[in-house]
C-alpha cells in the first residue's frame, strides 16, 4: 500500500508542478507541451491523430479537443490525408515549434529538479526499468 500510495500521489503532484510550472512561463499546459513534443519529433511534425492519440495515452476525444486549443492559438493545424482521404494529422505550425522551444528549458528544469535529481544514476536505471515493464504490461491489455 505504501508503494502504491505513493506512486499515486507523486505522479498526481509531478503533473501538477510541471503544469503550473509551463503554465507560468509559457502560457501552456502540460498537456499541451506532451503534444507539442511528440509532433516535434516527426517527419515533417506531422502525425496522423489516431497515432498521437495513442502515443500520448488519450482517447481520440480527448486529444481533439486538446488540439482544437492547440488551432486557437496558432500551435498546430490539422491537415487531411491527400492519399487516402480518411485520416486527419496534427500538423506543428512554426509558432507550435517557436513555443515549444522556449518552454522546453522551463520542462526540462523542472523534471530535472522535481524528479532527476533526486535520483542516483542506478535509481535512474531501476525506475526506468521498473517503468517500461509497467507500461509494456498496461499496453498489452485488451
Amino acid at each position: 500500500m505504501r508503494f502504491w500510495r505513493a506512486w499515486i500521489l507523486s505522479a498526481t503532484l509531478l503533473d501538477a508542478r510541471l503544469n503550473r510550472d509551463l503554465q507560468d512561463e509559457h502560457g501552456l499546459s502540460h498537456m499541451d507541451y506532451g503534444v507539442l513534443v511528440v509532433l516535434s519529433e516527426q517527419p515533417d511534425h506531422r502525425m496522423r491523430m489516431s497515432g498521437l492519440a495513442d502515443m500520448l495515452a488519450m482517447s481520440k476525444s480527448r486529444l481533439s479537443h486538446q488540439v482544437s486549443r492547440l488551432e486557437k492559438a496558432g500551435l498546430v493545424r490539422r491537415d487531411g490525408d491527400a492519399s487516402d482521404g480518411r485520416g486527419i494529422f496534427a500538423c506543428l505550425t512554426p509558432a507550435g515549434y517557436e513555443r515549444l522551444s522556449a518552454a522546453a528549458p522551463t520542462h526540462v528544469s523542472g523534471v530535472r529538479r522535481y524528479v532527476v535529481d533526486l535520483l542516483d544514476s542506478s535509481e535512474r536505471a531501476q525506475a526506468a526499468d521498473f517503468l517500461e515493464r509497467v507500461v509494456a504490461g498496461l499496453r498489452e491489455c485488451p
